[in-house]
């Protein structure tokens, strides 16, 4: 990692005061294509596997691989339709991720939304939660490996710490109500409201329901221990979000968050002692990232202090480097940024911040 963090560079401008007493040497990290984001570590430390549109041809997101010693970049995915979320499991060898390259209208949605574009018809960016998204597993030297086949979105997918599980967000479920006028109805407006979370075992058996309430479940990932999960949950208006943990099979929810604003984009340190997540309390569409303890009982600390967007934080298997998307320095667009981290100021911090009136809730 040393070789790339001295060779890229650096971002212009300085951040605030309150930033570096967590994080200092920060780094754009990733420059090609119009976007990158959701950068994941590998078991060592050594890789990031991360999401960008780059590839000619087609707008939308595919999984790369960057070797942070070195900096050069594999493609792991077709090429093909619409990726997203990818994750290694232990080993570091094979690499989860959804994709949609299957679907024979792929090259017709490819080509719809790059006429948009060159016509000028930009959009805000959207996630689309695309019915035919599915989980699949990269092993070096082979094909790839589909482990969902149900109709609906399959996607947000990760590995548990010892490689056994895969915990993923769906709304698969109310596909098979699609009949219903109503049900229908709600999916095209807004199919994220039935998404919940599900776990499976990693050649795609024993899927199991995990969540079954009101509103979007998802973003999930094993905690260290290997028996709880974090994940986001907004609300049915889709506005509101806050961070929330359960055990791996879904008992024992509690709310970890509730800043009344969009709270999401979860992801444990390697202690296990604290969670990092993105909110938007300070403003609509200013982002900065927290840290708050996994008991919720204090108030959540704030990180990042520079302007645009800072999210989707994730620290290396070592707790010593944080990874997240930004925009800071002007972007147009998120691309991933590095940075040293500092545990011990974090911990301090925490252990410093005021006791929260109502601690984490329990489910509804």
């Amino acid at each position: 990692m040393g070789a790339l963090l001295g060779a890229v560079c650096g971002f212009a401008g300085s951040a605030r005061a309150d930033e570096d007493r967590f994080l200092d040497r920060v780094r754009r990290l990733t420059f090609e294509g119009r976007r990158a984001g959701e950068g994941y570590f590998s078991p060592d430390g050594r890789r990031l596997v991360f999401q960008s549109e780059r590839e000619p041809g087609n707008p939308f997101f595919q999984i790369y691989v960057l070797d942070l010693d070195s900096g050069e970049v594999e493609p792991i995915s077709t090429g093909t339709g619409k990726c997203t979320c990818a994750f290694f499991r232990k080993g570091g060898r094979e690499i989860l991720f959804a994709s949609t390259h299957h679907d024979p209208q792929s090259e017709r949605w490819q080509r719809e939304e790059l006429e948009r574009r060159a016509a000028g018809a930009g959009r805000r960016y959207d996630w689309d939660y695309d019915p035919e998204m599915e989980v699949y597993l990269h092993r070096p030297g082979s094909d790839l490996v589909r482990l969902t086949r149900a109709f609906g979105y399959d996607a947000e997918a990760s590995f548990s710490p010892d490689g056994e599980w895969i915990v993923f967000a769906s709304n698969r479920e109310a596909w098979t109500r699609a009949d219903d006028p109503e049900v229908r109805a709600a999916l095209e407006h807004d199919p994220s409201r039935y998404i919940d979370l599900y776990r499976m075992r990693t050649d795609g058996s024993d899927v199991e329901r995990l969540t079954d309430v009101p509103g979007y479940d998802g973003g999930p990932f094993f905690m260290p221990d290997g028996e709880h999960v974090v994940w986001r949950r907004f609300d049915v208006d889709g506005v509101i979000a806050d961070v929330w943990i359960a055990r791996a099979d879904g008992s024992e929810a509690r709310r970890i968050t509730d800043f009344g604003a969009m709270s999401w984009a979860p992801y444990p340190h390697p202690s296990g002692a604290y969670l990092f997540f993105t909110s938007n309390k300070l403003g609509f569409d200013n982002f900065e990232l927290f840290v708050v303890d996994v008991e919720g009982r204090k108030e959540p600390v704030r990180v990042t202090h520079t302007p645009g967007f800072d999210g989707l934080p994730v620290p290396s298997p070592d707790g010593r480097t944080l990874a997240w998307t930004s925009t800071r320095g002007g972007l147009d667009n998120g691309q991933l940024f590095l940075g040293r981290w500092d545990h011990e100021a974090a911990l301090a911090a925490l252990g410093a911040a005021p006791e929260r009136e109502a601690p984490a809730g329990a489910e509804p």
